[in-house]
């Protein structure tokens, strides 16, 4: 079976990334269509977090399950000095949001119905592109023409083309959704990080280190996540569980229900950026849109899929281009030069984390929360400028004790090359 319609953008992928570039593309007036192996319906499996300006700015607040205002972190050690500065939280004076991810997803779906967008179940298992047109076929036997293909297949993409530049850091966690014998952080709270590591084993102190993310639900519930930052290899799941068995344990505080548990998500932080001469386009993880030093990417899907859009529909006035000149236009928008600068910095800074002992962690992040809320925030957000990003990094720098001075400088890893990539982005 053949669709033959005057198709202008044909989307692949059904998640978030998916969602928010066709309803973009639908905004400007495009015909879409999306082709998923996964009814458009279907219940993403992960949540998303957010910080509560960027829903606020976006005006979306009302998307949220959960909104914390009491948001901090521990970078101490937990140890001894219990009562030590060190120990003291850090207050991040920033709300954080947790995504109802059903109202994200009908948000989007929204948009799409009232545009008329259509839909295709099916797989995509080969593609072809000529001087007038692109056409997928499906596994199913169904070939789709559009004028624009938009792999957003997620960080495994179907088509797009994506360098080799070695191991993926991938940032693992296990999580609880349960009630437990007594509160195991404080309640209407929000635990971004809490890296105190008095209930590990002196030789558990120097494996790879895990923090904890955790976050009061309401109503007796917690949501308690242990995490590894970002590595290659990964911290295995049976490890963090263990961890997280630990900190409990430590506290006294026992599991009494789990209504849900997070076996598992594995987030490449450090994707490369596709190559940017593809007759087709990317978008989300797939284009490497992951923020390489924190994992969101939900914010950036929102803020930057208006734009790309933007430039596609742009492209397409001209009836007679071609869709690699139109990709071309929607590889510029989405990768600009000081982006792909930017996100070169990401990578080289993630590199370095991924070497650092935990106790070169927690000294790094409290320097780094010691920034301006402007930097840190934006730093976090990927919404500084390019020369705002450099001074924020400098400034960290200089303020940073000598063990994490070291650990910055110390150059054995790809740190090299992604310099080279931030002082000549491909091209």
């Amino acid at each position: 079976m053949a669709t033959n319609a005057n198709i202008d953008a044909l989307v692949l992928g059904s998640g978030p990334a998916a969602l928010a570039i066709a309803s973009a593309l639908a905004n400007e007036r495009l015909s879409v269509h999306v082709l998923s192996p996964l009814d458009r319906r279907h219940t993403w499996p992960y949540t998303y977090g957010i910080w509560g300006e960027e829903v606020d700015d976006l005006g979306i607040g009302d998307l949220l399950k959960h909104r914390w205002t009491n948001t901090v972190s521990f970078f101490g050690s937990g140890s001894k000095e219990e009562n030590s500065p060190k120990n003291k939280e850090t207050r991040h004076n920033h709300d954080y949001g947790l995504f109802d991810k059903n109202k994200l997803q009908a948000y989007w779906l929204k948009q799409c119905d009232e545009a008329l967008v259509e839909w295709h179940l099916g797989t995509a298992t080969n593609l072809k592109v000529n001087q007038s047109i692109s056409t997928v076929t499906t596994s199913e036997g169904e070939e789709v023409t559009a004028r624009l293909i938009i792999d957003a297949t997620g960080y495994k993409p179907v088509f797009l083309k994506v360098p080799n530049n070695g191991e993926v850091a991938v940032q693992t966690c296990f999580g609880i959704v349960g009630k437990f014998t007594s509160p195991p952080i404080e309640k209407e709270q929000f635990v971004l990080m809490d890296y105190r590591n008095n209930h590990l084993t002196e030789a558990e102190k120097d494996e790879p280190p895990t923090f904890l993310y955790a976050m009061d639900m309401g109503n007796g519930t917690f949501f308690l996540e242990e995490t590894s930052l970002g590595l290659a290899p990964p911290v295995s799941l049976d490890t963090l569980k263990t961890r997280l068995e630990k900190r409990l344990q430590h506290k006294g505080i026992q599991i009494t229900e789990i209504e849900h548990e997070e076996h598992g998500l594995f987030l490449p932080m450090n994707i490369p950026i596709p190559y940017l001469d593809q007759p087709i386009l990317g978008f989300g993880g797939a284009a490497g849109m992951v923020h390489p030093a924190s994992g969101y990417l939900v914010g950036t899907l929102l803020r930057r899929a208006p734009s790309v859009a933007k430039a596609i529909a742009k492209a397409m006035e001209n009836e007679q281009e071609s869709p690699a000149v139109i990709a071309q236009k929607g590889w510029e928008a989405l990768w600009p030069k000081d982006l792909r600068r930017k996100q070169a910095l990401y990578q080289f800074g993630l590199e370095k984390l991924m070497r650092f002992k935990e106790s070169q962690l927690r000294d790094f992040f409290t320097g780094f929360f010691s920034l301006s809320e402007s930097q840190w925030y934006g730093f976090l957000t990927n919404s500084l400028t390019l020369g705002e990003l450099i001074n924020a990094m400098w400034k960290m720098f200089t303020k940073a004790p000598l063990n994490v001075k070291w650990g910055l400088f110390e150059m054995k890893g790809r740190e090299m090359k992604l310099l080279l990539k931030f002082l000549s982005p491909e091209v």
